[in-house]
């Protein structure tokens, strides 16, 4: 299984991090939950410090090497500014109360 991180500076970019909500809750998750190999895709932001990125896993490198849907380059104005992949070493789930971990977070509240 590989693991990208993906992250932008939003402070010179074309679009908020309320747009780029917006932008998850009527398109993007959508989008992503049709992706083949794609395991799991964590949208991640910081307000604070203008910052917006994903966290993605996918069962292999192959998958992780097809095209993806989505405008988020579109939308920001440029190419992230880290990209990094990584070998997935170890992985758990762990014991929690919620029923699923789909439609969670700052988008669909």
């Amino acid at each position: 299984m590989l693991v990208r991180i993906v992250l932008w500076s939003l402070a010179d970019a074309k679009t908020t991090i309320a747009e780029l909500r917006r932008y998850l809750r009527e398109e993007s998750v959508d989008e992503f939950e049709r992706v083949p190999g794609l395991r799991f895709k964590a949208w991640i932001s910081d307000e604070t410090t203008e910052r917006w990125g994903a966290v993605y896993l996918f069962e292999s490198a192959e998958a992780a090497e097809q095209p993806l849907p989505g405008r988020a380059r579109q939308l920001i104005g440029k190419d992230p500014d880290l990209v990094e992949g990584f070998d997935l070493e170890a992985s758990i789930e762990g014991q929690f109360e919620l029923e699923e971990l789909s439609r969670r977070g700052l988008a669909f509240e």
